[in-house]
């Protein structure tokens, strides 16, 4: 017997230079549904390796959802994994690979970080990628500088490292096979809703949102209109292979 919706547990990816409370609020939206499980995007050099740990630490079947650097890790997932994953959900992410000016931006980033620049740097970085004006905008901004800073210089490091040494993935999301969840904050000024469409678009079975009064970090801005599409996509009929 196949696996029901049902039954399905959830695999979340953070993005680059946060960890798991940058899903607490969906966490806990969804646990009272099914299993939900936060894995890291830290532990590795490359993300070939953090995929492959992942799927080796995974269930046999599972919906996966990945944000920035941790939709990335789960486009690699997906490319070596496609029998195990029911159901994907790529949020603020992007699925090219670096452009010689974006590896040379990470390649500063790197350096700023070894000199003590870090949460200056990334306070910046987050404004300049597109913070939604909400009330709560500057406890966004002060939990994204908390997690970098509990995630430490020597770990974003390998982050940057990893984002500049991905692969394109655009071939895998023409062959992904099942329901899949493509959304972005609206004022997303580093992966654009432009750039999310031509992922919609290229992804069969594919859904796209867009989150109005969000950004870059929907999750932490808009966290109910984050969880009523991830219900939607959770929704959506498993795809006969």
């Amino acid at each position: 017997m196949g696996i029901t919706v049902a039954q399905e547990p959830v695999i979340l990816l953070p993005p680059e230079a946060a960890d798991a409370r940058f899903w607490a609020p969906v966490t806990a939206g969804l646990a009272m549904e099914r299993s939900v499980t936060v894995a890291p995007v830290h532990l590795g050099d490359r993300i070939e390796e953090i995929a492959s740990e992942i799927v080796t630490s995974s269930p046999p079947k599972f919906a996966l959802c990945g944000a920035g650097l941790g939709g990335m890790v789960a486009l690699e997932i997906v490319r070596r994994a496609p029998d195990r994953v029911t159901r994907l959900a790529l949020m603020d992410t992007s699925p090219h690979a670096d452009t010689p000016a974006e590896a040379g931006d990470r390649e500063a980033r790197i350096i700023k970080a070894k000199t003590g620049q870090l949460l200056v740097t990334h306070e910046s970085d987050m404004r300049s990628s597109g913070i939604a004006p909400v009330p709560h905008q500057s406890d966004v901004l002060a939990l994204g500088l908390d997690m970098l800073d509990h995630l430490g210089a020597d770990a974003y490091m390998r982050q940057m490292r990893c984002l500049m040494r991905r692969r394109d993935q655009q071939s895998t999301l023409r062959r992904v096979r099942c329901p899949a969840l493509v959304l972005c904050g609206a004022g997303n000024l580093r992966y654009t809703v432009k750039r999310h469409m031509s992922m919609a678009e290229l992804i069969p079975y594919s859904q796209l949102q867009v989150i109005d009064g969000a950004g870059h970090l929907a999750p932490m801005e808009q966290p109910e209109a984050v969880i009523g599409a991830l219900r939607q996509w959770q929704a959506m009929p498993l795809v006969l292979r």
